[in-house]
């Protein structure tokens, strides 16, 4: 049995998924999908989700897994991650795992999660917490539980707000001590070798990719797709609402906006900084990986074979 993970990643927008496909196809291969929004069902266009002829072309695993309005959180994608990474190994495959978002691709090189329980109670109360006064009632509640500060908490994203409230609330400790403790775990696959592929491009390069594909998805329905998406309740999902292509063309239904153009504009400022911040991620956490610059590499055919 192979007992080697194969990790695919960059910042959004690099490619990731077409080499992706040439890969495994070429290494007998299936894709497990890390990043978090493939997950929901309904985010197509705003997540450039493989398309049906992509996933028939090689077993893909991870998307449309839960409804837009629930959570699909850290602990229910390792349970996934598991089953899949055990399925496809007795069956005598590889498997490449695939995305961009940085939290769920460390559930495979470092601890993620804590054995602390969440009752369905405490979830909803501060769910309805943040849906009643907003980041800043957040920040009041998790400060009084924390005198000693929240250390590098990103307090700019609710959905690690809330998962830092929860947790102190239902162990009754603060971050600090939280943080003690999760570092003496075991990661969850620590079992296995990892191989890790970074893909990037040039910055200007990845720009106009960026801006391409915004428009392009704006082209394909994203505005309509959203629409379609409030009535099912993704207002009600942190995780889906705030999404980059998602949170802006909500707010652009809510106020309104002059111009498509001008939509596609905000959603491209903010890819650009979440690609700055993805980039900062992949330093900071992966301490080993091959780089690959997309744009040096005449011959793409050849871009794995000496890497995963």
């Amino acid at each position: 049995m192979d007992r080697v993970l194969y990790l695919l990643t960059g910042p959004t927008g690099v490619g990731k998924t077409a080499l992706a496909l040439q890969w495994a196809e070429a290494n007998n291969a299936e894709i497990l999908s890390c990043d978090s929004l493939l997950f929901y069902q309904g985010m197509d266009i705003g997540t450039a989700k493989p398309s049906r002829e992509e996933q028939m072309r090689v077993l893909h695993h991870g998307i449309d897994v839960c409804p837009v309005d629930q959570q699909f959180n850290i602990k229910s994608y390792i349970h996934l991650a598991r089953e899949v990474v055990s399925s496809v190994q007795r069956r005598g495959k590889k498997l490449l795992i695939v995305g961009g978002s940085g939290f769920y691709l460390k559930a495979f090189l470092a601890p993620v999660v804590d054995d602390i329980a969440v009752s369905d109670a405490l979830n909803k109360e501060v769910l309805e917490l943040y849906e009643q006064s907003g980041l800043e009632g957040l920040m009041v509640e998790l400060l009084k539980l924390n005198p000693k500060g929240v250390g590098d908490l990103d307090v700019l994203n609710p959905r690690r707000v809330i998962k830092a409230l929860v947790r102190c609330r239902a162990s009754g400790k603060d971050l600090l001590e939280l943080k003690a403790s999760f570092e003496e775990q075991k990661s969850p696959f620590a079992d296995y070798e990892k191989k890790v592929c970074i893909l990037d491009r040039c910055s200007e390069a990845l720009k106009e990719r960026i801006r391409r594909r915004v428009f392009e998805m704006i082209e394909l329905g994203l505005i309509d797709e959203v629409q379609s998406l409030i009535p099912q309740g993704i207002e009600k999902n942190p995780s889906a609402a705030n999404a980059i292509g998602y949170h802006e063309t909500i707010d652009w239904h809510k106020k309104g906006m002059s111009s498509e153009a001008d939509l596609a504009e905000v959603i491209i400022l903010n890819t650009n900084k979440l690609v700055a911040k993805q980039r900062k991620w992949f330093r900071t956490q992966i301490k080993s990986a091959q780089y690959i610059n997309l744009d040096e590499r005449c011959k793409i055919k050849n871009i794995f074979m000496g890497v995963l």
